[in-house]
């Protein structure tokens, strides 16, 4: 796969070819929703609960059908809070667009961008720290390093 063609799948702007990371067995659940979640301008933008909100521990997760729903995602990111966008519901000039205009968002507010899945992306405000990596207390050897 060529630099180009594995940055427009980074970005999800085209499918990911690469076989290596799916798994056949796998079947897709249904979505459960637990009742207690506030519903925030659209009902495709949710947003945890008041008490989360008093504690300022709130994610939002944006699926967008076209640019319009652009503006959800830069008033929750404007307001401080991380935002998980979900892209693979829109076509892919469309998809092209809002990341655009997050990478517009990230830059002029100072926060940061992070590819999640394909064509599914975080955007952490500048006071939000995004912890990847090894499971606390887990040692760099692992359990099967036994030496």
């Amino acid at each position: 796969m060529g630099s180009v063609r594995k940055a427009s799948a980074w970005l999800g702007l085209v499918e990911d070819n690469d076989e290596r990371y799916y798994d056949d067995e796998y079947a897709e659940g249904t979505e459960t929703g637990t009742g207690n979640q506030a519903w925030v301008t659209d009902p495709r933008v949710q947003v945890a609960a008041e008490t989360a909100e008093e504690q300022d521990r709130r994610i939002a997760t944006v699926t967008p059908d076209s640019f319009r729903d652009a503006r959800a995602i830069g008033e929750l990111f404007r307001d401080g809070v991380p935002v998980i966008v979900n892209l693979t519901a829109m076509d892919p000039a469309d998809a092209k667009r809002v990341v655009d205009f997050a990478a517009g968002l990230i830059f002029g507010l100072r926060g940061s961008i992070d590819r999640v899945a394909t064509r599914v992306f975080l955007l952490s405000p500048a006071d939000t720290q995004v912890v990847a990596g090894e499971a606390a207390g887990r040692k760099a050897g692992g359990f099967f390093n036994q030496s």
